[in-house]
């Protein structure tokens, strides 16, 4: 205002001047001092009071209070320890690495399962002439697989000569499965798209529809989310500090797919890893932490939040409320089931807490919204016949 008063005295002095340049008194520009003033006031609000849900974060941004946190200073860091940075210096430079991308470039398909694959005919009817564009690799955990095609032989990552790895659902073991996926995957250096998947797993579209979904983006599917209640940061053990904080600790389903920088990363890390190993089990200090459910989606959030969508192209329905997801039988398996599943464009989760809080936000597929899922699980074996008869009509697109 005293900008403005200086202003006015300036213009009031000029008049008792003789002369023919008479101005006329200018009008304040009202909307423009109560449209800053209001901003300032909403910024202010904001800093103070954060929005403590993404759906009040949704109001302005599909990806929740990222967009709100880099209007605002940011707060002061606190000191990393050596090995933080050490790590840190280690990622930065492997996601700095330019990604390759030609002709040659392949999706590497991982399945973790303790047997056989049930739905085998049914992979081999998707993979059928796209022979040069993908990779497969299978984890067994209980049992030597018996395949029955041709794109599964010699395709298991154990040999007889290795000792079979127990894994075991809730455990870290399920973790270093994957990470052993990852490293044999990586391996071959045309794959560069990596893609987990359970023997209860179906594709949900053709060959090439997934192929180019996953390989003109440069994102990974990882899921990821904040759930304050009982089975979400009710997990967090504070042995996890310094270098994972409750407020970074977050939640997602395991089956990933994720670029080669991304699947690099996971490998090299140890220091989040490690700490996850060590505090994050079943029954340790009265908590049930399920370190698949919450190390991925934490450490991208650490390193590259921007880096991952937040969401998994694995499609599988929580609706019931139980341990596990709903699970589909051949009586189930319906033309319009899968049309369903297909035609979801949003992602959805619910917190563990008495709010039972419905976080939903856009699948965006390069800025556009589009179907969120490429799989889904979990389906009985005796569901192949009717996924079979159906493949061709809802994997139209």
């Amino acid at each position: 205002m005293k900008t403005g008063q200086a202003w006015r005295v300036g213009m009031g002095d000029m008049q008792v001047f003789p002369g023919p340049r008479h101005r006329p008194p200018m009008k304040r520009p009202m909307w423009i001092i109560v449209l800053v003033s209001l901003v300032t006031v909403f910024l202010i609000c904001a800093y103070m009071y954060p929005p403590q849900s993404s759906g009040a974060c949704y109001v302005f941004s599909s990806r929740g209070c990222e967009v709100i946190s880099n209007w605002l200073p940011p707060t002061p860091a606190r000191e990393f320890t050596d090995e933080e940075l050490a790590s840190r210096a280690v990622i930065r430079d492997i996601l700095n690495t330019p990604a390759i991308q030609s002709e040659s470039s392949k999706i590497a398909f991982m399945f973790l399962t303790p047997g056989s694959l049930p739905f085998e005919k049914l992979w081999d009817k998707f993979f059928y002439g796209h022979e040069d564009k993908f990779s497969v690799y299978v984890h067994a955990s209980k049992e030597k697989p018996i395949h029955v095609s041709g794109h599964f032989a010699n395709r298991d990552i154990h040999s007889d000569q290795l000792i079979m790895v127990q894994v075991i659902w809730g455990k870290i073991s399920m973790v270093d499965a994957e990470r052993r996926l990852l490293a044999y995957a990586l391996q071959d250096p045309a794959n560069q798209h990596f893609v987990l998947l359970s023997d209860s797993c179906v594709p949900l579209h053709n060959f090439d529809y997934i192929y180019n979904y996953l390989m003109h983006t440069n994102i990974s599917f990882v899921d990821c989310f904040q759930d304050p209640g009982p089975h979400g940061n009710g997990r967090y053990s504070e042995h996890m500090l310094p270098e994972i904080e409750k407020k970074d600790f977050r939640k997602g389903a395991q089956w990933f797919s994720m670029k080669r920088q991304h699947a690099v990363i996971v490998l090299a890390d140890y220091l989040y890893y490690s700490k996850f190993r060590d505090y994050c089990k079943p029954g340790l200090e009265g908590r049930n932490c399920i370190a698949d459910e919450h190390y991925l989606p934490t450490f991208f959030h650490i390193v590259d939040p921007g880096g991952i969508a937040n969401w998994s192209i694995t499609h599988v329905d929580w609706s019931e409320r139980k341990w596990h997801p709903k699970s589909y039988k051949a009586r189930d398996i319906t033309e319009e089931l899968l049309k369903n599943i297909t035609s979801i464009d949003e992602s959805v989760h619910v917190t563990s807490d008495e709010k039972k809080e419905v976080q939903r936000w856009p699948c965006l597929w390069n800025g556009e919204q589009r179907p969120c899922y490429l799989f889904a699980r979990k389906f009985y074996p005796e569901a192949l016949d009717n996924l079979l008869h159906l493949f061709s009509n809802y994997t139209a697109i």
